[in-house]
């Protein structure tokens, strides 16, 4: 078995608009939902054995701090450019390129293609309409091969966000 953790970046700030889009950070409610969204990764056991994250500012910092939350060493983040301006054919192919050693993947990047991808991996049953900031979309897949993974190949296991109640 195979286990994908599709994490959106958490909310970021427009505070500063002289900041290119590459490098703005997060907000407060950002920087609170980011650990709030480990804490709960962590009640459900997760245990990762990568993280792969776009550079940009705001998901590397959602990253880091998901991370720390699962114990998992911040300085074994994986940082991929092609995730920040990565389209969904491009996330797959980078998905399949995934040592197959890793069990368990969390990767973190950007809408509207998290939310492309999330639809396009998992089982067509259910919908998600959009992948929400700090959003994390869990899939299952039952192989153990990276290379294996095709459309609707996944098992939704859990979409949690923020804002939805426990």
């Amino acid at each position: 078995m195979k286990y994908l953790y599709l994490v959106r970046h958490a909310k970021s700030s427009w505070d500063y608009p002289e900041l290119p889009d590459f490098e703005r950070p997060l907000n407060k409610r950002g920087k609170r939902n980011a650990p709030e969204m480990g804490i709960r990764l962590v009640s459900r056991g997760i245990k990762l054995d990568a993280v792969v994250s776009s550079p940009a500012n705001r998901a590397l910092t959602t990253a880091k701090t998901i991370a720390d939350q699962l114990d998992f060493p911040i300085d074994k983040i994986i940082e991929d450019e092609a995730v920040y301006h990565a389209t969904g054919s491009a996330l797959v192919s980078t998905i399949r390129c995934f040592s197959d050693e890793w069990k368990s993947v969390m990767l973190v990047g950007h809408n509207p293609v998290f939310t492309d991808l999330a639809n396009y991996l998992k089982e067509a049953d259910y919908y998600i309409s959009n992948v929400p900031t700090c959003g994390v979309v869990a899939i299952e897949f039952a192989t153990n091969r990276w290379q294996d993974i095709t459309k609707n190949s996944g098992r939704l296991l859990f979409f949690d966000y923020p804002k939805k109640a426990l």
